[in-house]
């Protein structure tokens, strides 16, 4: 059983944090079929994708993992990758760009390690709560650009990463199989999907 989590717009500046949209905190189920497939119904495995936790987006907007107090700003023509909902903004949304550290939220989640990879990068959250993703499956609108699925041990250290085009990020049975090909290997506690040209965090996998 695996889960996955998310949190981050366009250009250089966001660090892509604006290739998405804001969401509060929540899981999305799906199963996995043995064929790679998804499906409801199916029994291979089940992968249930996280947002940013409501708590913890709350903390963010008042002081952020960098210390400092978010940039509000409006998105004129929306497109951003929210993580607290793991969708795009709509054009005329007040977001909260922020400073997050995935490695160090993931540690105090589940008592892991950071270790040295830990870092901050920008992400983008809405200005104010959200009720969340809304429906199950894959987070296939935090992608459509090229990924990188990095997976990282209990030590917080690197493993190793996957090359993902946009054809197949946006495909959840492709991007599914990949995942379930990672988890494979018993080393892997958890997965980053990031974007690759900025190296933006857009979400997290990992075993429930």
């Amino acid at each position: 059983m695996v889960a996955v989590s998310a949190s981050g717009r366009r250009g250089p500046a966001s660090g892509e944090a604006g290739e998405g949209t804001v969401r509060s905190t929540t899981r999305a189920d799906f199963r996995q079929r043995a064929g790679g497939g998804a499906d409801e119904h199916g029994s291979m495995s089940t992968l249930r994708a996280f947002a940013i936790e409501a708590e913890v987006a709350a903390e963010l907007r008042v002081r952020d993992d960098a210390g400092r107090p978010p940039r509000m700003v409006t998105d004129t023509e929306g497109g951003s990758p929210l993580r607290c909902c793991l969708r795009r903004s709509l054009p005329g949304e007040r977001l909260a760009l922020l400073a997050y550290a995935p490695l160090r939220r993931w540690a105090a989640r589940t008592g892991g390690d950071p270790g040295p990879y830990e870092e901050l990068g920008p992400v983008f959250v809405h200005a104010e709560p959200c009720e969340g993703p809304g429906g199950t499956g894959f987070p296939v609108g935090m992608c459509g650009e090229r990924r990188v699925f990095r997976a990282y041990d209990a030590g917080g250290d690197i493993l190793g990463g996957r090359l993902v085009d946009g054809y197949v990020s946006r495909d959840a049975t492709a991007a599914e199989a990949i995942l379930a090909e990672q988890f494979a290997d018993p080393g892997v506690a958890l997965v980053h999907v990031r974007a690759v040209e900025f190296g933006c965090f857009l979400f997290e996998v990992h075993r429930a």
